[in-house]
């Protein structure tokens, strides 16, 4: 078993999850990359049917998606219309969204200038502040 294997089934035992074979590939495929990658979750699971020509379910994605976002593995971002994606860049940074590619860019968080921000209701706090600019063709 390689390292990578090992920190992956961490991963997964840390998210509650059984390391299952299937769930292991799914692993490789959202954090063995140099680069952010967005996806959603029916991208994902077209991905790992091609990737590894086996069937995953639809379910077992969803769930493991969702496992990671809650232990902070993976970020989502709504982009409206029932419509998310998932980074697996955790930190804070800001994306245009392009219309005509379903694609997510990011975007530095220095190049955005946020002046002043609404004050939120009682009792509550402003954790974070993430900015997406819904783009496309210009025509």
């Amino acid at each position: 078993m390689t390292t990578q294997e090992t920190n992956y089934i961490a991963k997964l035992r840390n998210s509650g999850l059984r390391p299952t074979k299937q769930r292991i590939k799914i692993c490789e495929v959202l954090f063995n990359r140099e680069k952010t990658f967005h996806f959603s979750i029916s991208e994902l699971t077209k991905i790992l049917r091609l990737q590894f020509n086996q069937k995953i379910s639809l379910a077992t994605v969803y769930n493991t998606v969702h496992a990671f976002q809650k232990k902070g593995y993976l970020k989502e971002i709504s982009i409206g219309n029932d419509m998310s994606y998932f980074d697996t860049n955790t930190v804070s940074h800001h994306h245009f969204y392009d219309a005509n590619t379903n694609e997510l860019i990011d975007i530095n968080s220095h190049e955005v200038e946020i002046k002043k921000t609404p004050t939120p209701p009682s009792g509550k706090k402003i954790d974070d502040i993430e900015v997406t600019f819904k783009i496309s063709k210009k025509i």
